[in-house]
């Protein structure tokens, strides 16, 4: 073999030797960068769907929970409740519940709920963001409250639907978030009723 095609097969060699050990760093310098990318596992659990045994929930409790970063509040209402709340209707801004935004599909109705004895909403007024007190006893505000959530910070109030009462600064209902009921008592929120 003559000096020149030695010095051509040493020089594909080398630029072949060359250009794959640059591939491979540079694979190892891409991968990280794009798997910051990624949401990290504690971000994907944040959104993760949340379930609450409410199996062993009593008429007038609440069971607090997070999903995405936000309270939720699940909350068993009283066939005494349930009563009342058509009875609000004419004390309330938006009692048919006509903002889409505010619940999926399947919750408006007058107890913005799949099944009507659990609400599942998230407690944050749509005023300024304060978190509204739970006040389900009728009477346990003034002599004319007939039981649902007080915001202390402005004085907005909420029927135990969430529905905002005429004449606060709140101005919308509470928002109730995507949920659905699964066998043995749970509800599974952050997964769509019609979806499921």
């Amino acid at each position: 073999m003559s000096e020149d095609g030695a010095n051509k097969s040493r020089r594909r060699f080398l630029t072949g030797a060359v250009s794959v050990v640059g591939g491979v760093g540079v694979a190892y310098t891409a991968v990280p960068f794009l798997s910051y990318w990624n949401p990290s596992a504690r971000t994907r659990a944040a959104g993760a769907p949340v379930e609450v045994d409410t199996s062993t929930m009593q008429p007038g409790q609440k069971i607090n929970l997070t999903w995405r970063g936000q309270p939720v509040w699940v909350i068993r209402r009283s066939e005494a409740a349930l009563e009342r709340l058509p009875e609000l209707n004419d004390r309330l801004r938006d009692p048919d519940s006509t903002v889409a935004s505010q619940q999926p599909p399947y919750a408006q109705n007058i107890y913005r709920s799949v099944d009507p004895e659990f609400l599942v909403l998230v407690p944050i007024c749509t005023h300024l963001g304060c978190i509204p007190s739970f006040m389900p006893q009728p009477g346990s505000l003034d002599t004319n409250w007939p039981g649902g959530l007080f915001c202390p910070c402005h004085g907005s109030r909420f029927d135990l639907a969430g529905r905002v009462y005429s004449g606060v600064p709140a101005p919308t209902n509470l928002v109730v978030p995507p949920y659905r009921v699964a066998d043995d008592g749970l509800i599974v929120v952050g997964e769509d009723e019609e979806a499921a």
